[in-house]
């Protein structure tokens, strides 16, 4: 069992198992979104996530079409897990916020066109 949580410890959620997948994001949303130069998510089978806390919700188009719904905790405004309803079968929970320097690594990489020129990724 992994667990992830907000900045201030309010919001969390429970994933059990390894992800089936961990990828990091370049586009510019994602750099927006995390205030950082890329993002990394990291995909659950939604049956093994239990998300407890209060959250608010946010919800844009991706570069797919598709809507994604981003969860953020509205004390300290982590954004600690989004559902893409492209793929209604996982939740996609940031990698930073389970905090752990074990956790594994992107197996892929996505929208590398806008990844930053000095990054050695």
């Amino acid at each position: 069992m992994r667990t992830a949580t907000c900045s201030c410890g309010q919001l969390s959620i429970k994933c059990s198992g390894e992800p089936t997948l961990v990828a990091q994001c370049h586009c510019l949303a994602c750099q927006r979104r995390t205030g950082s130069t890329y993002g990394i998510g990291a995909f659950f089978p939604r049956a093994g996530v239990n998300v407890s806390g209060a959250e608010k919700t946010f919800t844009r188009q991706s570069d797919s079409g598709y809507p994604i719904v981003f969860h953020f905790c509205p004390e300290c405004g982590s954004n600690v897990y989004w559902e893409p309803r492209r793929k209604p079968e996982v939740v996609a929970v940031a990698a930073g916020a389970f905090a752990d320097p074990t956790f594994p690594g992107p197996t892929k990489e996505v929208f590398i066109e806008h990844r930053h020129h000095w990054l050695q990724c």
